[in-house]
């Protein structure tokens, strides 16, 4: 016969009800209960230690639901220790546990990081059901060994077992990597097979599936197919064109999805951010943070540290600095988004600031990589250098190769060409593509031919498809009066079918954007454009302004140099958004290769002739142009 024992709290009430975890009466009546029901109510009202004292008391009259209890107590706080306690006490009692407990188990192992552990109650099980096999696969697919995941799945087909749908969303996400597209659509057909392709679940992974493999026509088609579109799958869809650099078509989607009705979460207004900072749409970047305080959304990180990065990429730093400021917990994603904005707008000085009161929140690879960078771009050469060999041996972060990337950039920008060569035969990495391609641009920049030609032969071995390269050497003997060598690069580039991208700009006005491509015909409004560039053309020669006609890579008369430097995509965009912009306010101009000097020069005069700020964000950074003046300092 069971003891009586003592209520679980002060003496409120008549009768004790399981369902609703009160005491309803008024006596010190003693409670009178199995024992599997006490272990309920001890584990129910969160006392676990005396739930475990008592288990340990009853010995083998302890049962389903008391082991029940115990277990899901020790899943919800992620109590191993505790949990080992009652595995063991099964154990000890030789308790046959069925097949729901055993995953319970399982569950709770994988729940507390103990990988091995649940993968020996699993293979300890005497019988396994659909449920058994998902929370195994499920926990080496949230722990990062997907392709292991993929195996137990095969091996459940083998024995015979479907999945359901939870199974199928479960392996889904873990068909990633080299193999993964291929699985994914050895799935895909399992699924159209059994027709789960209209479950949600099932719908949404496959849709993830598709745009982290970069198969984004087959995400849209899965999309499209969805029966019923929740958030997750709304969200998956513009996050997949986003994380592609699709920003136009990430856009145009949430316009549709929103006007149909779609429910928003902070995951699709992060998504969003995202591609507004690739299309430097700070109009509508405004608009989202606006929608987003309207809908009191609760405070979150992520959507935090992406309207830092939306506005420092559409060239506001104050916006993003403001949104920085104002956030009541930061992680270093968010100071290292403040880091990357202000080094992209050459402000060095700014960086090192920001760096130094990092006092509380610890630094990673990306933070220095942005402080690396940042110093590089705002011609802190010695402060850069100070920094990196301060990690050389450091307990805090020893340097990756994108770290010594950083510093031949940094070395490079300074002119200081031998030494970066010299670096590179030095450091213990193998020298990258992105390493070499910095080299040759600076080897452009200041004019060093021997140095440049070496690079480029390195360049044009390692990736001889790549036009950029063959650009930059033709650049090199161009400016050097080099023609003959020039013709030659050419005929190398037609000779390995390599296409130079061309030049374009864009600009963003009344939520239009008009693009502009060098020697633009195409433009409706080309005839008024080409005018509005020989007006501020003519304007700014009296200030100064001098065609800088190295920036020309053809071997014609100088009145002819003059004609194609007027052409080029940056000054049509200028001209434009001077034409038909309201007064006041800053243009911001979208280039997708790095600015000339001849067009650098031309928005910094025009920007004082005219008293209107200009924002050029090129391929490399950003340069604000006021009053005759940039912010890179004409170090870029």
């Amino acid at each position: 016969m069971l003891a009586k024992r003592t209520p679980l709290h002060p003496p409120h009430s008549k009768l004790y009800s399981l369902s609703s975890y009160t005491f309803l009466s008024q006596s010190t009546t003693q409670l009178n209960l199995p024992p599997d029901a006490y272990l309920k109510v001890l584990c129910l009202n969160g006392r676990l230690k005396e739930a475990l004292i008592e288990m340990s008391i009853l010995g083998t009259d302890v049962r389903f639901r008391g082991y029940d209890a115990l277990i899901t107590e020790c899943v919800n706080r992620k109590a191993l220790r505790e949990g080992e306690l009652v595995h063991s006490h099964m154990i000890k009692t030789h308790y046959r546990a069925p097949v729901y407990l055993d995953t319970r188990l399982l569950i709770m192992y994988a729940k507390c990081g103990k990988l091995d552990d649940a993968r020996e109650v699993f293979d300890g099980m005497l019988q396994r059901n659909v449920v058994s096999w998902t929370a195994m696969i499920s926990a080496y697919s949230q722990t990062g060994f997907q392709s292991v995941a993929v195996g137990l799945f095969r091996w459940m087909l083998r024995t015979g077992l479907f999945p359901n749908e939870f199974t199928l969303a479960t392996v889904l996400a873990s068909c990633i990597g080299h193999l993964g597209l291929e699985h994914g659509r050895q799935v895909h057909s399992l699924v159209i097979k059994n027709k789960y392709n209209s479950h949600v679940y099932v719908g949404s992974s496959l849709l993830n599936m598709y745009a982290k493999a970069s198969e984004i026509h087959d995400a849209r088609m899965v999309f499209e197919f969805l029966p019923v579109r929740d958030v997750v799958s709304c969200t998956s869809i513009i996050s997949g064109y986003a994380q592609l650099n699709l920003d136009n078509e990430a856009l145009e989607m949430f316009r549709k999805l929103y006007n149909q009705g779609m429910e928003c979460n902070y995951v699709t207004f992060a998504s969003l951010l995202t591609a507004l900072a690739g299309l430097s749409a700070l109009e509508y970047g405004k608009q989202v943070h606006g929608l987003v305080i309207r809908r009191q959304l609760p405070f979150y990180i992520v959507l935090q540290n992406s309207m830092i990065y939306m506005y420092a990429k559409c060239g506001s730093l104050l916006y993003a600095r403001r949104v920085f400021d104002y956030m009541p917990e930061r992680t270093v994603i968010s100071w290292n988004a403040m880091l990357v904005g202000y080094g992209d707008h050459g402000l060095g000085r700014e960086v090192l600031c920001l760096f130094k009161s990092m006092r509380d929140v610890k630094s990673d690879a990306v933070t220095y990589t942005a402080v690396l960078s940042g110093c590089s771009h705002g011609g802190l050469t010695d402060e850069g250098l100070g920094i990196f060999y301060s990690m050389v041996g450091g307990k805090e972060m020893e340097p990756e190769i994108g770290h010594y990337a950083c510093v031949i950039d940094l070395l490079g920008r300074a002119g200081r060409i031998e030494k970066a060569l010299e670096f590179i035969r030095n450091m213990p990495f193998e020298p990258s593509i992105a390493m070499w391609g910095s080299l040759l641009g600076a080897c452009r920049v200041h004019g060093n031919v021997s140095a440049g030609e070496y690079v480029a032969q390195r360049l044009l071995s390692m990736e001889p498809k790549n036009a950029g390269n063959y650009v930059i050497l033709s650049n090199i003997y161009a400016d050097a009066g080099r023609w003959e060598d020039v013709v030659k690069v050419r005929e190398m580039m037609k000779e390995n079918t390599v296409i130079k991208e061309p030049g374009k700009s864009s600009i963003n006005l009344n939520k239009t954007v008009h693009t502009f491509r060098s020697g633009d015909r195409s433009h409706p409004q080309k005839d008024k454009v080409n005018a509005k560039v020989r007006e501020l053309y003519e304007k700014i020669r009296e200030v100064g302004y001098s065609p800088d006609l190295s920036c020309v890579l053809h071997d014609v008369d100088d009145e002819q140099k003059e004609r194609i430097l007027l052409g080029h995509s940056e000054k049509l965009a200028i001209a434009f958004g001077l034409m038909f912009s309201s007064q006041g306010g800053i243009l911001r101009v979208t280039k997708n290769l790095r600015i000339c000097v001849d067009c650098h020069n031309f928005a910094k005069l025009v920007s004082k002739v005219t008293k209107r700020e200009l924002s050029v964000r090129d391929s490399k950074r950003f340069h604000l142009m006021a009053n005759g003046t940039c912010s890179c300092g004409d170090f870029w």
